[in-house]
């Protein structure tokens, strides 16, 4: 990197630095003008003594094991437990109430929102996913747009060396290997965001099996179910043949277990790699089209430049606590996780490859947090 690409991209992250200190700003004042909450300075109240819990999603559970002990660090008096249960268990244990936090790739079907309407999707940061391969002795990143890979998911296409795949990936030696297909067993934020792709993508997946974080695949006899992403990572680095999609945090196990990751098709025919800034201009295409409830899909928007499989990992939290310090508390750790000083600091996300959530939807999260009783 030059010295004035550095600089550069230090204004830039400075700037954003003060656009989202400006914003918090904005909200702490709306809100307390309404005569309720009145943040700090800082924009994190400090909360009482409490032990909080969190579950869900296993691609944001590596980013609360680093925010967990550094949240605990800045507020000796909480303790924050984490567990990497898959998303569907992070919804469900949240509209259940047995714990403060549940994290999810998925935001909350209308049904879910129905049945629990004090239920709030509350976005913490962006993520992406990568769909990785192992073929031993390539070393090239293959093309795969929604038909391939529909194909490969429903059985049509089997080997590596298929005509659909080599047509797209003229010049690359392709093995007469099997495919071997690895979808996730539990409920699953990225099987959501993954079957999502697949249905705008393909007209006949999107007629079923559809998406959601738990759909019933295809049965076909090279199909395999694993639980978690690190089941997913490890399950494709035994299995030649294998291709499975995972979130981006753990793209840096994969690369380590030898496996590849393929260019994807965007919405307007590009190929992509799983960038974070592919993935900053996706979402940076949905920020005014994100409503109020923070419930959209990122993903395959016609949108150049932009990597096509790209999500807000939420925090699913009920607006109604059991009490009024356990609130404050859960609103603590949430204004922490979204300020760009603190959680949503690049020393954080860049170790899991993630991007921070641009000003406009850090104030749209705050309004939500705010709103926790």
């Amino acid at each position: 990197m030059t010295f004035a690409r550095a600089v550069r991209g230090r204004g830039r992250s400075l700037a954003m630095l003060a656009l989202v200190t400006a914003t918090m700003m904005v909200v702490a004042t709306t809100v307390a003008s309404a005569g309720t909450i009145r943040l700090p300075k800082n924009g994190v109240e400090k909360p009482p003594a409490a032990n909080l819990t969190e579950t869900g999603s296993t691609l944001l559970y590596p980013l609360w094991n680093l925010w967990a002990p550094a949240y605990e660090h800045a507020y000796h008096q909480v303790t924050l437990t984490t567990a990497g249960t898959g998303s569907g268990t992070g919804i469900a244990d949240a509209a259940s109430g047995t714990v403060n936090v549940g994290s999810s790739d998925a935001y909350l079907s209308p049904s879910v929102v129905q049945a629990t309407p004090g239920l709030l999707n509350i976005p913490l940061a962006i993520s992406y996913q990568a769909i990785v391969y192992n073929i031993p002795g390539l070393n090239a990143h293959l093309k795969l747009n929604g038909g391939i890979i529909a194909g490969i998911y429903n059985g049509k296409i089997t080997n590596w060396d298929s005509p659909a795949i080599a047509r797209l990936n003229h010049g690359v030696k392709l093995p007469s290997l099997p495919i071997v297909a690895l979808h996730r067993s539990d409920g699953s934020g990225d099987t959501f965001i993954f079957t999502q792709y697949l249905s705008k993508q393909v007209a006949a997946w999107a007629s079923g099996p559809g998406f959601g974080t738990t759909i019933s695949f295809p049965a076909i006899s090279n199909g395999l179910g694993e639980n978690g992403n690190g089941g997913m990572v490890t399950g494709c680095q035994a299995t030649p043949g294998c291709i499975a999609y995972v979130g981006i945090s753990y793209l840096t196990q994969a690369l380590g277990d030898g496996l590849g990751y393929a260019a994807i098709a965007n919405g307007v025919g590009q190929y992509l790699l799983p960038t974070p800034a592919d993935a900053e201009v996706e979402a940076a295409g949905f920020t005014r089209a994100t409503p109020a409830n923070e419930a959209i899909s990122m993903v395959d928007g016609r949108i150049h430049g932009g990597y096509p499989i790209v999500n807000y990992e939420y925090a699913i939290v009920n607006k109604h606590q059991a009490s009024a310090s356990t609130a404050t508390a859960v609103r603590s750790l949430l204004e922490w996780a979204v300020n760009a000083k603190f959680g949503n600091n690049h020393g954080f996300l860049s170790q899991v490859r993630f991007d921070p959530l641009p000003a406009p939807i850090v104030a749209k999260s705050l309004r939500q947090i705010l709103s926790i009783r």
